[in-house]
């Protein structure tokens, strides 16, 4: 099954996965001393705001990633251009983003919230170093986002645990967030500038291949645009019927199964990608075999996720959360299922970005979003947080298993998958 990867695919993926068991392990440690210190209804305020930023994240990246990673493949010659026009056009979004949030907030909007808002909206200016990323991805240089990440991961940890034993309040923690986004910035930098692959001067925006790159990423940015609104539908039912608090239960089954979890996941694939674009290239059946291949260890990890959760989520929350999020329990059992799912449309998206048909992509999330928000409403006001685990579990499969078996090309192409060898 894995004889269809090269050594240095798997050498890619060691340092991505090693990342993440790292940031695993650390989370466990850190982040439940921060949210029982916090408490539920102040995380619940944290992790709302940055649920809602979240919606603008795709305004802020512009779908460039995947789009610039399979163009540096494709023509690696040109990867100063892409990059720099890629920082570019990346500034000026952030640049409108910005200023219309300072705009609402100061005119329109007197919200007690505005000082988280506008703090973790202004660190995303530090992001835009993560087009560096699109290099070492298209490279598989992963050992050097490795040491970027957990670099930035020790320190922030340390300042988190000293926020914890001063008791300081949420906005502190959110400080933490912005920092984490400058220090893996100037990391990259430095790394990148001492192995000599990093001139400024070759730094000139193309306006031709700003206009292709957005062509191409316009469809991810729709349906990127659409999954932040999707994963956000559960978070603004549940505050406008239960508050805070409810907000705060559900961002704890999210930190467990998405930041801890399938996050690996989402890592693995990210760190494959670029051999799945070389293959669908170069070899047709070999890029077939490597998409059979890496479903199948999707699929197993995402059991594995779920078996976890479901043996061991109630020993983890006894001995790591304080009481007071002890109705996680049920809604973790439920949720825990979720990655088993999304790892098939995770595979699927890849697919879709190196054959250029992106505007399944926008259908299926539209599909996702009506189903979301229907389930919500008919579920959250009497199951609680219960009500949108499931809301969120059904509406994955509809948009990552059902939509591939509702397209005709997308179902012809998966039963020539399950007839490969």
């Amino acid at each position: 099954m894995l004889s269809v990867f090269s050594k240095k695919d798997f050498i890619a993926t060691k340092w991505f996965t090693l990342e993440k068991i790292l940031q695993l392990v650390t989370g466990v440690f850190i982040v439940p001393k921060i949210f029982s210190a916090l408490g539920t209804v102040d995380i619940g305020k944290l992790k709302f705001v940055e649920s809602v930023l979240g919606m603008f994240t795709p305004v802020f990246f512009l779908g460039l990633s995947a789009i610039c990673i399979r163009e540096i493949v494709f023509i690696p010659e040109r990867y100063h251009r892409i990059l720099a026009t890629a920082f570019y056009l990346r500034l000026v979004s952030w640049v409108v983003v910005f200023f219309g949030i300072t705009v609402y907030f100061g005119v329109l909007e007197d919200s007690a919230l505005k000082g988280l808002y506008l703090m973790i909206a202004f660190g995303y200016l530090f992001k835009l170093t993560d087009v560096f990323e699109y290099y070492l991805l298209a490279k598989k240089w992963t050992k050097i986002i490795f040491i970027s990440k957990i670099t930035s991961l020790g320190g922030i940890v340390g300042l988190q645990y000293y926020g914890v034993t001063q008791q300081f309040d949420v906005y502190y923690f959110a400080k933490l967030i912005v920092l984490d986004f400058l220090i893996q910035g100037l990391i990259y930098i430095c790394i990148l500038k001492h192995k000599n692959l990093l001139f400024f001067k070759q730094w000139k925006f193309s306006k031709s291949l700003a206009s292709s790159l957005l062509r191409m990423s316009f469809p991810l940015i729709i349906s990127n645009s659409l999954i932040m609104f999707y994963i956000t539908i559960d978070e603004l039912f549940l505050k406008y019927y239960h508050g805070d608090h409810a907000n705060g239960i559900f961002a704890t089954v999210q930190f467990l199964v998405i930041i801890l979890s399938w996050n690996i996941g989402f890592s693995i694939i990210n760190a494959l990608y670029p051999s799945l674009a070389e293959s669908f290239k170069v070899d047709p059946g070999l890029y077939q075999r490597k998409i059979k291949a890496l479903l199948k260890i999707m699929l197993i990890l995402g059991m594995g996720i779920a078996c976890f959760y479901t043996i061991f989520g109630g020993f983890i929350l006894d001995a790591f959360f304080s009481a007071s999020y002890a109705e996680v329990k049920r809604p973790l059992l439920i949720f825990c299922w979720a990655p088993l799912i999304v790892f098939v449309g995770m595979v699927y998206e890849k697919h879709l970005i190196n054959t250029n048909d992106l505007q399944k992509n926008v259908y299926r999330f539209i599909l996702g979003c009506i189903s979301n928000i229907i389930l919500c409403y008919l579920l959250i006001p009497m199951w609680h947080v219960n009500g949108a685990a499931i809301a969120v579990l059904v509406s994955h499969f509809i948009t990552n298993i059902a939509f591939v078996f509702m397209d005709t090309k997308s179902r012809k192409e998966v039963l020539v998958l399950f007839k490969l060898s």
